[in-house]
């Protein structure tokens, strides 16, 4: 891995802003957001930009105004705040009419750290996945986040994607296609570990760190938690033995449970183990570190449970 010199974030509006150069159709709304990419978009078409205030619920009714009359809209707010406090606008005014509207969630998991609960991203996914006509991305590096943009664009349905902040590291792995919404980053072994998003960085700290005690896993980065591509299912679960999820969301309605659906539906048998946060509210305040290790999402507790599901797999 190498570190990526420009925050994913930044990445994310470039593309954003070269798709708005050529197509004046492309809109951003925001909620007072800010990023740096955002400003130049904001500066260089000011006919394409729209900051709604902290008005998260009437965004969605303006996204979805919008893309009626034919625009190709991203709407960027807080995580918690553009799906928890918008999931009605969002389910009737963009779901039920599936209109091309791409929500910008940024700050997923423990990411604003403390400014606390309110803030904390950590039920997104699982509330999005009931949505029927929704995708969902969960780019875990710069190059992925550009790649998502194209695809959102793309796409004729509403989008909810996923955003960190940060620079995170440049990781290569099968990516040719993007399409099919996942990536091998080490090749299959009989136990792989399966993360999205940020903690797909943990997750290779994690295999370099068993590499050290002779446990091989393979890593796969599952960047569009929906639809998942039939080829996933095929080529990644129906190889393994075992299975590892960590995922910095809920337990319950996240990576860890799709991947428990999947197996279910498709009557494999390979063991499954998920690890993400807590099924609880964390009313406390802390650095992201601190809240990843009282959830058992810390890089040694990581490796602890890896070891010994390792230890338990037939060879």
């Amino acid at each position: 891995m190498q570190q990526s010199d420009i925050d994913i974030r930044d990445a994310l509006f470039d593309r954003i802003y070269d798709l708005g150069e050529q197509d004046r159709d492309v809109i951003i709304l925001t909620d007072d957001m800010d990023a740096f990419s955002l400003r130049r978009f904001r500066q260089d078409f000011p006919n394409q930009y729209v900051n709604i205030g902290v008005a998260e619920q009437n965004m969605i009714n303006v996204a979805a105004g919008l893309a009626t009359c034919g625009k190709k809209v991203f709407a960027y707010g807080i995580a918690s705040y553009v799906t928890m406090r918008c999931f009605e606008q969002i389910k009737v005014n963009l779901c039920s009419m599936n209109l091309p509207v791409t929500i910008i969630g940024v700050g997923p998991g423990f990411s604003f750290e403390f400014d606390g609960p309110t803030h904390h991203g950590t039920t997104d996914i699982s509330l999005m996945r009931t949505l029927p006509e929704m995708a969902i991305y969960n780019p875990s590096d710069s190059a992925l986040a550009s790649a998502c943009v194209d695809l959102a664009y793309e796409s004729d349905g509403p989008t909810y994607l996923r955003l960190d902040k940060g620079k995170f590291p440049a990781m290569t792995g099968d990516e040719n296609d993007f399409s099919k919404g996942f990536r091998v980053l080490r090749p299959l072994r009989d136990l792989n570990i399966i993360s999205s998003g940020y903690m797909t960085m943990q997750a290779l700290t994690v295999a370099a760190a068993l590499d050290e005690r002779g446990v091989d896993v393979g890593i796969v980065d599952l960047y569009r938690l929906k639809p998942i591509d039939e080829s996933f299912i095929s080529s990644v679960l129906g190889q393994s033995k075992g299975l590892v999820a960590i995922e910095e969301n809920s337990i319950i309605g996240g990576v860890g449970t799709i991947l428990a659906e999947l197996l279910a539906d498709s009557h494999l048998h390979a063991r499954l183990k998920r690890i993400g946060v807590q099924d609880k509210q964390f009313l406390k305040y802390g650095s992201r570190e601190w809240l990843q290790g009282i959830n058992g999402l810390d890089v040694p507790s990581i490796i602890n449970v890896v070891s010994k599901m390792a230890a338990e797999i037939p060879s």
